[in-house]
């Protein structure tokens, strides 16, 4: 990068004015784990190498996991999309209601104990941006964040984040897929993905 054979920019989703990477967190994720890895092995050269693995494990072991997933359901209709998130707010004013669905859903999944629709408040300026998330708070920590972007004409994105965390030391080897699985489907009833965007599967999970 010195010699100016490499340019890297931090800025996800493309720009003007420079080079540029893609997806900027997984390169410094990667860079991240390449020196901790120099780090862990730099006295082990000969014999077996330390794997990320190695390490993550007994960090789970001893601090529990979080288990994460991001559903993205691309070139939504905008104003079905709308509509979505417009029953989510409405939906929180009632958190009986929320249970009933989430219990009718899937019964080992925790009630939901608090809902917001998060703003963001700058701490410089005092300029608050509005709309930034549809949240359900569960009673085990677990949380559902649903987001809006791109609602222009041509179509809307909606993200949907679904995030659980695990201390029980028995559970903490499963596959994001097979721990987040029932509240993949409660996210999914409770926000009537299907019936209000015709859409059985996002376009992309993460």
């Amino acid at each position: 990068m010195d010699a100016g054979l490499c340019s890297i920019c931090g800025e996800e989703s493309f720009g003007t004015g420079s080079d540029h990477i893609r997806e900027k967190d997984g390169i410094w994720a990667v860079l991240a784990w390449l020196s901790i890895l120099a780090y862990k092995n730099k006295d082990n050269l000969e014999d077996k190498l330390i794997t990320v693995e190695d390490i993550v494990r007994p960090h789970w072991a001893t601090y529990g996991r979080h288990y994460y997933t991001r559903y993205d359901y691309e070139n939504v209709d905008a104003g079905a999309a709308k509509e979505l998130m417009a029953y989510l707010v409405k939906l929180q004013s009632s958190l009986s209601e929320v249970n009933q669905i989430v219990k009718g859903a899937r019964s080992d999944v925790s009630n939901v104990v608090n809902a917001d629709e998060f703003e963001y408040k700058d701490p410089v300026d005092g300029s608050i941006s509005s709309h930034q998330g549809i949240r359900y708070f569960f009673e085990d920590g677990s949380r559902l964040i649903f987001r809006l972007s791109g609602t222009g004409s041509v179509g809307a994105t909606i993200r949907l984040y679904i995030e659980q965390y695990e201390k029980d030391p028995s559970k903490i080897g499963r596959l994001s897929h097979e721990a987040l699985a029932p509240l993949v489907e409660v996210a999914l009833k409770l926000s009537k993905m299907e019936e209000f965007t015709g859409r059985s599967a996002p376009t992309v999970i993460t």
